[in-house]
């Protein structure tokens, strides 16, 4: 019998922004963006060994699709697909889900740099959000961030996330470990109409 996930698979959608389930077919897409965006990237993300070009061909996705089809599974991700005028031109993964007493969820994004400024990202991630706490049964979502990463903490912080810790050597990226800053939010932190509203409103 297949096992129900709550609120997984979604598609979610505000004016130009889609997020949905990433396809087999987004390979060569998905590659060129990635490899593209070296520079814009890979200081901030962990990877699998290898060159950036490598990680990110379209058998680095067709890898990592495979992996994340077996967490989606089992309930534990939700990858989404960030496309901006039917094209994708990044990704929003829900990770670490963790259900019974604790319900919560770790959220990473990244985003081609031609399409930074856009308010794509903190539009995918208030769309998350919302839907994480409305239909996916989470009570709390965390982001952790790398201390000079301005860009990315101002999504997070333009959205209401609560700056919370400072974890020391978090992550090892770009061969050294690296600090972050934990942001969360919680579902009593979302009385106003929602995280999407919150931002729109925040735009006027």
């Amino acid at each position: 019998m297949k096992k129900h996930h709550p609120g997984w698979p979604a598609v979610l959608v505000h004016d130009r922004v889609t997020l949905r389930p990433y396809e087999r077919s987004d390979a060569q897409q998905w590659s060129k963006v990635r490899v593209a965006n070296e520079e814009w990237l890979a200081r901030w993300e962990p990877r699998p060994g290898g060159t950036w070009r490598e990680a990110n061909s379209a058998a680095g996705f067709r890898a990592m699709y495979n992996d994340l089809r077996k967490s989606t599974k089992e309930g534990t991700t939700w990858p989404f697909a960030v496309c901006y005028d039917g094209v994708l031109v990044g990704g929003l993964t829900i990770g670490n889900i963790v259900r019974r007493a604790f319900c919560s969820a770790h959220a990473g994004y990244w985003v081609d740099q031609d399409h930074a400024g856009k308010g794509i990202t903190p539009t995918a991630l208030a769309l998350v959000c919302d839907h994480a706490f409305r239909f996916g049964a989470l009570h709390r979502i965390e982001v952790n961030i790398q201390p000079h990463n301005q860009p990315s903490r101002r999504v997070v912080e333009k959205l209401g996330f609560r700056e919370e810790a400072y974890f020391k050597s978090y992550l090892y990226i770009n061969g050294l470990w690296r600090d972050h800053i934990g942001y969360s939010m919680t579902v009593e932190d979302v009385t106003d109409g929602g995280v999407l509203q919150r931002w729109l409103r925040s735009m006027h």
